[in-house]
């Protein structure tokens, strides 16, 4: 009789693969928001280390019977941030690393891979939000507190000076790009279809999000258009986004989504 089979690379992959870590994003009270619009908030900040029952289940999995059937966990730090109920977005948040127990589902595996659906949970610990915004969180807060104030202002004010100026340089670069990158319009596309396949597009969203308050906050004392508002809240976006992805994108893909040239003097008409 032959001994057992020797198990082959892919198995013992397999068997070494580290547990799945799953994760809740909270506002910086610690309390799920969804649990607090459904009137049985649920403060995990007071629960570290113990299991949490869920206060009012649904009795039909998995479907919502009230603002807060179940608690949803996703074990992408990245799409933590999806479906919270937590507005207006804002920033700090917290992230919660917990474990589920008993029965566990979920809408769609083929559509949800990466989220979980539990009754019952044990908070284990809270762990560093930012990669709550994608993997290089850290950056794109930076961009977004730091660089997008002092900008925000010279993007409305250049709209302002010469406004149709501005809306043909701003067409050309969003349609066709320059010779050194590519179309913003492209760009954005490229960079949301990373985002689905890095599970961030939920980070992108909030990272957008967090980007134009940050111009809304920049030109609240000031006279700018609406339109120098908008075109301020796109190069805003872009400079977000492009931090988000720092470090997959070539120049060619980063300096359209920077809107690079658009800051440059306006070309000379010849006369």
């Amino acid at each position: 009789m032959s001994g057992p089979a020797a198990l082959t690379p892919f198995t013992e992959a397999r068997m070494a693969r580290k547990p799945v870590t799953w994760y809740i994003a909270t506002p910086a009270d610690g309390i799920i928001e969804k649990s607090r619009t459904a009137g049985t908030p649920v403060n995990l900040s007071a629960s570290v280390g113990e299991v949490v029952d869920h206060p009012r289940p649904c009795t039909t999995l998995w479907f919502d019977e009230s603002e807060f059937s179940y608690f949803r966990m996703v074990k992408r730090a990245g799409e933590a941030l999806e479906d919270t109920g937590i507005w207006p977005v804002t920033w700090p948040l917290r992230l919660w690393i917990v474990q589920p127990l008993g029965e566990t589902g979920n809408w769609s595996q083929r559509h949800y891979p990466y989220r979980l659906l539990s009754h019952q949970i044990r908070v284990l610990e809270e762990t560093d939000a930012h990669p709550a915004l994608g993997a290089a969180g850290r950056d794109v807060l930076n961009v977004i507190q730091q660089e997008i104030p002092e900008r925000a202002a010279r993007w409305a004010a250049d709209w302002d000076a010469d406004p149709e100026g501005m809306r043909d340089r701003q067409w050309n670069w969003e349609q066709c790009g320059g010779p050194t990158c590519g179309s913003g319009r492209w760009a954005d596309s490229i960079a949301m279809a990373v985002s689905r396949n890095h599970r961030e597009s939920a980070a992108q969203t909030w990272i957008e999000h967090l980007a134009r308050n940050t111009v809304d906050q920049a030109l609240a004392d000031t006279n700018a258009s609406m339109m120098a508002r908008c075109y301020a809240y796109g190069r805003a976006t872009g400079c977000a986004v492009a931090a988000q992805h720092q470090a997959r994108f070539e120049p060619y893909v980063l300096d359209a989504l920077r809107g690079v040239g658009l800051d440059s003097p306006a070309p000379a008409v010849a006369a």
